[in-house]
């Protein structure tokens, strides 16, 4: 999902205060199962699963041709229910004991709310 690629990249403030879902929560779940026991293969998909939710709510406001393409990238990959490839996002959620529904079903949440305030704040300047 992240490329090397440099470019502006600061999300607006209120995104934060948005977010019902923690995109540390996977890492910090991670954690808490002990890295020390932990296969190289489930340390790779958590951190494909963490980068992907980044790029999910990172690059969602941002509408530069670098930024839709990240974030629509990380969409399809999440709404994708693919079963064949081992790095899908169902297959990693299921590797790394997620609920892959329910991580999905936050993440929409988390994009409509997002959406919803931008929206808010846009009629708010209009208005004034």
């Amino acid at each position: 999902m992240n490329t090397t690629q440099s470019h502006d990249t600061r999300v607006p403030d209120m995104i934060g205060s948005l977010s019902e879902l923690d995109i540390l929560g996977i890492q910090q779940y991670s954690d808490h199962q002990g890295t020390s026991g932990r296969q190289p293969e489930k340390s790779l998909m958590s951190a494909v699963l963490l980068d992907a939710v980044e790029c999910f709510q990172k690059y969602l406001l941002l509408h530069d041709e670098y930024s839709d393409r990240l974030f629509k990238e990380a969409e399809n990959w999440i709404v994708d229910n693919d079963r064949e490839w081992l790095f899908s996002f169902i297959n990693i959620c299921e590797a790394l004991a997620i609920d892959p529904h329910y991580l999905r079903k936050g993440l929409l949440h988390w994009k409509q709310n997002a959406m919803r305030s931008v929206s808010t704040r846009e009629r708010n300047k209009r208005s004034a």
